[in-house]
């Protein structure tokens, strides 16, 4: 007698894929708060997989390579950031200037929440180029571009507006805020204050040419 195959079940996934997409992310989580307040050439991957709870062995099971684990940090933080510039500096609720106020405010805010031990991973990373994996530059390269674009396109909009002087190049304003943006969140960090970010702020508004 022939057997009828038995049909696949429906519902829930399985458990072990839950869990694996589970330790994925919280490692991932952890990475960004190693990287984020130490580096990447200080961030050891024991003290990551300390915190998760999951052995080194079982590590390369989800990324080939430290290096290749620290690209999709980078990513993930990539992503996360770049929906917060939309948030805030694409807000056309608000005034274009006025956007760029309420990105400062929302980053004291949480560098303040993390008793400034974070600072931006971008930023970090960007000053200890030399000791990263060469595939880390464009990398961070790239990233910084698509910041520069958003700002670019914010600050155009306050062209338009009228806002700032019409032949303001809006590309180079970009390019030159978040030169010095790295700057100042490093000095928020090193002295536990939010005062440099404000700081750059009013600089870079009072700035802009009018």
């Amino acid at each position: 007698m022939n057997q009828k195959l038995a049909k696949p079940r429906r519902g829930r996934p399985p458990k072990i894929v839950r869990e694996n997409q589970d330790t994925k992310a919280a490692l991932i989580r952890s990475g960004l708060e190693q990287l984020t307040e130490n580096g990447f050439a200080s961030s050891g991957l024991d003290g990551i997989l300390k915190k998760v709870g999951v052995p080194k062995g079982s590590f390369y099971h989800y990324f080939a390579s430290k290096e290749a684990f620290g690209q999709v940090v980078i990513d993930h933080y990539a992503s996360y950031f770049a929906n917060k510039l939309t948030t805030y500096l694409l807000d056309d609720s608000y005034a274009p200037l006025a956007r760029i106020s309420h990105f400062v405010e929302d980053a004291k805010t949480g560098m303040s929440r993390h008793q400034f031990k974070r600072g931006c991973l971008v930023g970090n990373l960007g000053q200890e180029v030399d000791l990263l994996p060469d595939t880390y530059r464009q990398q961070l390269i790239d990233i910084l571009l698509s910041w520069q674009q958003t700002l670019a396109r914010c600050l155009k909009e306050a062209q338009e507006q009228g806002e700032i002087a019409a032949d303001a190049n809006c590309d180079l304003l970009a390019e030159c805020f978040w030169v010095g943006w790295e700057g100042a969140v490093s000095r928020a960090k090193l002295v536990q204050s939010a005062q440099p970010l404000e700081n750059y702020l009013n600089y870079f508004i009072t700035g802009l040419p009018k």
